[in-house]
């Protein structure tokens, strides 16, 4: 049996990671498993990450997964290095926020909107010290709830969050980074509230340096055929019908 590549988040958001992997590397197997019943992991402790990821973690692997990507900021942050500790020979790629990005373009104003957990994260403090220069603006944002409501599809109630916390600075930044993979899936309708703004996200990153281990690690497939995918959910089969439909769009 060919062996896959395993991807996971708290629920549809790391299907804009998904979406670029098979960009890069088609010919590979995915599987993809959306813990929609725990959405949303910015709201949990430590303790219930780490307890939830490695379940995961344990599913995937006996799914014979050859590296596991964490497709989820709030996770990657908070069980990272547990997740490594804990399967010392599994290879693990994470997500973080493209705060780096943001210092490559010389972007002058950039807000970060991410869970209540990755915005008050430790990481995310060292992402804004090591990636700020002297004339360039860094604005933590909570996107509060908003995993839960893009999760629901209640997009309605996504556009009056977006309004009440991100109106306010309209005009006065230049930039914006996804902080969690859950918001990749409303880039249009945080541009209806900041019209202009670039949006920043690092699934191309992460794409990259996916494929990037597979290859120090003689791991990439050598099929000639495009690859398969599964997505398993762990809430309903109906999510599951959505993430495909989420794929075949233009996210």
């Amino acid at each position: 049996m060919k062996k896959k590549i395993g991807v996971f988040d708290s629920g549809l958001g790391g299907l804009s990671v998904l979406k670029e992997l098979r960009k890069i590397l088609p010919n590979e197997d995915y599987l993809y498993y959306e813990d929609s019943i725990h959405v949303p992991y910015g709201e949990k402790s430590d303790e219930e990450l780490l307890r939830l990821t490695s379940n995961i973690v344990d599913y995937l692997l006996e799914q014979d997964c050859k590296i596991i990507v964490i497709a989820c900021n709030t996770a990657t942050t908070s069980c990272m290095k547990a997740l490594r500790e804990k399967y010392p020979n599994t290879i693990f790629v994470g997500t973080v926020p493209a705060i780096k990005v943001a210092y490559d373009h010389y972007y002058k104003s950039t807000i970060i909107l991410s869970t209540p957990y990755t915005t008050k994260s430790t990481r995310v403090q060292e992402l804004m010290h090591d990636y700020k220069r002297p004339d360039q603006k860094l604005l933590l944002v909570s996107g509060e709830n908003l995993a839960s409501l893009i999760e629901d599809g209640n997009m309605n109630e996504v556009h009056n969050v977006l309004v009440r916390i991100l109106s306010s600075y309209q005009g006065k930044v230049d930039s914006l980074v996804l902080g969690c993979t859950h918001y990749s899936l409303i880039k249009n309708e945080i541009h209806k509230v900041l019209p202009g703004v670039a949006l920043l996200d690092g699934c191309v990153g992460i794409s990259q340096e996916v494929k990037r281990q597979l290859e120090s690690h003689s791991l990439l497939s050598d099929s000639q055929e495009k690859g398969s995918l599964r997505i398993v959910n762990t809430k309903n089969d109906s999510l599951i019908l959505r993430s495909y439909e989420i794929l075949d769009s233009d996210i």
